[in-house]
């Protein structure tokens, strides 16, 4: 069984991660080995992002535009942090699931449901933040959307009740 799990820096995508490790994976699903694929999606820095029609407009303006140190720095403290937040994922696995990370650049809510696809997954679990009705609306909904769009099973797990009421 082939599946992937999302993994941000939240509490709730960590709590899905250990509740599948727990309860898929710990005798749930027998037979061969199972794979799990962590994959963390960070969305592209916008701080130094250039539209593509931005160009010195003529004598006398300029325009200033990011130097490629800045944006490599950028981009090395992105991946930074993807990895610590990957590392930490891979120890919930460590002698549980074989596991594999993947850091991938992008909207999350799209590169989910295209790596899913891409890969042919059997099931993509993600965690849910408990968003209402006018948040999610607003801010839009990594799981929603997976569970709308995604061509494979999907599962969402919700966080304890106690977890949720902490955050209020």
């Amino acid at each position: 069984m082939r599946v992937i799990v999302g993994i941000d820096e939240s509490d709730e995508s960590f709590y899905a991660l250990q509740w599948a490790v727990s309860n898929l994976f710990n005798g749930l699903i027998g037979g061969e080995p199972n794979l799990v694929t962590l994959v963390h999606v960070h969305q592209p820095s916008k701080r130094y992002a250039v539209p593509p029609s931005a160009f010195p407009a003529g004598v006398g303006v300029t325009a200033a535009f990011p130097s490629t140190a800045a944006v490599d720095s950028e981009r090395r403290s992105e991946e930074q942090i993807s990895a610590a937040i990957l590392s930490r994922a891979l120890e919930m696995c460590s002698n549980k699931v074989k596991a594999e990370t993947l850091i991938m650049e992008g909207d999350p809510k799209d590169m989910l449901c295209e790596v899913s696809e891409q890969m042919n997954v059997d099931l993509l679990i993600v965690g849910s933040r408990g968003l209402g009705r006018i948040k999610r609306a607003f801010l839009g909904s990594v799981s929603d959307y997976c569970a709308h769009h995604a061509k494979c099973p999907i599962l969402i797990v919700k966080p304890p009740k106690e977890m949720a009421t902490a955050k209020d």
